[in-house]
């Protein structure tokens, strides 16, 4: 039976923005209509050019489980995590950093190429999208849907990256059928999923490129210091990790130990001002629909504690580095990926 949430504590303290290179100023008043996808040309790179090699190491660690955040090509604080991650996994000496004994064992994996060239069809084009989605949650609820906002957030999710890196690997590319473009590889070694989930999900992992070949969680542990969520096997070992948002001042992370009650898949969400200390005066309580803008992403993975979950976000690019509600947040790739994990009754400890 599908469930409907009714999150206390798990938006953003800030949201709305997304992942687009071309993207619209989010209306106030009134709810955005659905569009098709029009060709448009793809910007000329205001960044620098993406680090392969970089690039390459994240690949691998995503294909394993070790999420670097963004395949950007660049370091930063998530891939640093993600190489003690797997580092700690393969009993290496923990660094961070992609030093010889740890680029040795990555050497082994190189068959994954950092990039994959492909031509883009109408189906991965195909909206509708919605590139006006407004910020009060009483008018995102008259959507049909809070989708994505332009093709290139689409094909951003669907990679694992940010719009500047599609830009900076396709300058002067354009987003129409047929056009070839690069992109991270982000491709999936199985897309041969249960056929008992629901026929939307099964859709929804497609989307995002999400393997469906997952190691089993016994038990999951969240960091709050370390903005990671482990995943270990029965034996107690290391064998996916996340770059996570943990909590704040306001509402920091229920420090202890818990269980999964429930996993939901494209959730709707409730949403109740009285229930947010920063809820906005005159704000009304709304059902929002699904979607991967909405303020849980593609996934809500119910907690034993009322009002807490672990979820997706519409905003991948701030994972880790800002705060939310008590919850904990995972870009859509990474929460979806865990949602193969992990079953009701997984066991879920918040540490500091």
């Amino acid at each position: 039976m599908r469930t409907t949430i009714t999150v206390a504590l798990c938006l953003a303290a800030a949201t709305g923005a997304g992942l687009t290179a071309v993207s619209a100023k989010p209306a106030d008043t009134k709810a955005a209509k659905p569009t098709a996808a029009k060709p448009s040309a793809i910007a000329t790179p205001a960044a620098s050019a993406v680090n392969r090699d970089i690039l390459h190491v994240q690949v691998i660690l995503d294909h394993l489980g070790f999420s670097p955040g963004m395949l950007d090509g660049k370091p930063g604080q998530s891939m640093t995590a993600a190489l003690k991650g797997f580092q700690e996994a393969r009993g290496l000496p923990i660094t961070g950093e992609a030093d010889a004994a740890t680029l040795v064992t990555l050497k082994q994996y190189a068959a994954w190429r950092p990039t994959k060239t492909l031509a883009l069809t109408q189906d991965v084009l195909a909206g509708p999208y919605y590139p006006d989605i407004p910020k009060r949650e009483d008018e995102q609820a008259k959507l049909p849907a809070l989708g994505y906002r332009t093709p290139m957030e689409k094909l951003s999710e669907m990679f694992h990256t940010a719009p500047d890196t599609l830009i900076a690997l396709n300058p002067g590319g354009k987003l129409e059928v047929g056009q070839q473009l690069v992109f991270p590889n982000a491709l999936p070694t199985s897309r041969n999923y249960d056929p008992k989930l629901k026929p939307e999900w099964r859709q929804t992992l497609t989307l995002l490129n999400v393997d469906a070949n997952e190691p089993k969680a016994a038990s999951i542990e969240v960091t709050r210091t370390g903005k990671v969520l482990r995943v270990l096997d029965e034996a107690g070992k290391l064998v996916a990790q996340f770059q996570v948002t943990t909590g704040s001042e306001h509402d920091p992370l229920p420090i202890g130990s818990w269980k999964i009650n429930a996993v939901d898949t494209n959730p709707k969400f409730h949403f109740n001002p009285k229930l947010f200390w920063d809820a906005k005066p005159g704000e009304k309580a709304a059902m929002l629909p699904a979607g991967p803008n909405g303020p849980v992403g593609v996934v809500w993975l119910d907690l034993n504690k009322e009002h807490y979950g672990i979820h997706g976000t519409p905003s991948p690019e701030n994972i880790g580095r800002t705060e939310s509600h008590g919850c904990v947040r995972l870009a859509n790739w990474n929460a979806a990926r865990l949602a193969m994990m992990v079953k009701p009754g997984t066991p879920v400890v918040f540490k500091e």
